[in-house]
């Protein structure tokens, strides 16, 4: 199978070891592998491929548990972890759906998704020895409710994907990080350090975001801020809040307008 289409079977793939390493296969051989690029596949009926657990419930009703116990700091830990799940799916998803975009696209994106899945397998690494498992705890689906909501608008899912809803951990690691030095244990503390390479290697996924939403909206004559303005309102984006990891964002690829504009 070409690119896309491996893709596509990684994604609807249910088994979590077995998404991971097929992607993981598939960026090491991604050189090599064929693209078509104007490929269009057929919606499959259930989407994203996933364990029956973790049970999926509404961000409101997931429990709030403090980092100061084991169980809380593994429950924080978990919903990292199924963040990040959910971030290999998206990526596998605009590689598979979107026809018709530079190759550099789709292997930007499947970049992504690997990094993705280490993330995640770090995370997992984690709360194994702890004692739990990924699908321990209940965990909600913003991140894929928004990949759903702008399946059949590409310039829709740069700009509130990538550069929305993820460009959000930017801002909210470090005060996890902050709240994880309190807590002060060993493994509160080995969390700090993964967050680190989390955060390193997301703001480069912003990155990837903010670019192909650029590259979008010259190629479609649009202007960047007063199109994302309009995105925010018809999918009903939330609305973010400060305070903001300015310094992240910055070298994310966000201007400083864009950045006032977050502030106001």
């Amino acid at each position: 199978m070409e690119l896309r289409a491996q893709a596509l079977a990684a994604l609807i793939n249910p088994n979590v070891a077995d998404k991971v390493a097929a992607v993981l296969e598939l960026q090491a051989a991604s050189v090599t592998v064929s693209l078509a690029l104007e490929n269009r596949f057929p919606e499959p009926p259930v989407l994203p491929g996933r364990p029956s657990r973790p049970e999926v419930i509404s961000p409101t009703s997931v429990p709030q548990r403090s980092p100061f116990t084991p169980q809380g700091l593994a429950a924080l830990l978990h919903a990292i972890c199924h963040i990040e799940f959910n971030a290999i799916n998206l990526a596998l998803d605009a590689v598979w759906r979107f026809a018709g975009m530079p190759e550099a696209f789709y292997r930007d994106w499947l970049r992504v998704a690997a990094e993705e899945a280490r993330h995640f397998s770090l995370l997992r690494a984690h709360l194994l020895q702890l004692g739990f498992d990924y699908g321990d705890f209940a965990a909600h689906d913003g991140l894929w409710e928004m990949c759903e909501k702008t399946k059949t608008d590409i310039v829709a899912r740069m700009a509130l994907v990538p550069r929305t809803l993820e460009a959000r951990g930017l801002d909210a690691t470090p005060l996890i990080q902050a709240r994880l030095r309190k807590v002060g244990t060993a493994h509160a503390l080995q969390a700090v350090a993964e967050l680190d390479i989390i955060l390193c290697d997301e703001v480069g996924h912003v990155a990837i975001g903010n670019h192909w939403y650029g590259w979008l909206c010259e190629r479609e004559g649009l202007e960047p801020l007063q199109h994302y303005t309009a995105l925010v309102q018809r999918y009903r984006a939330p609305r973010l809040k400060p305070p903001f990891n300015d310094a992240a964002r910055r070298a994310a690829g966000f201007s400083e307008l864009e950045l006032a504009y977050l502030r106001g």
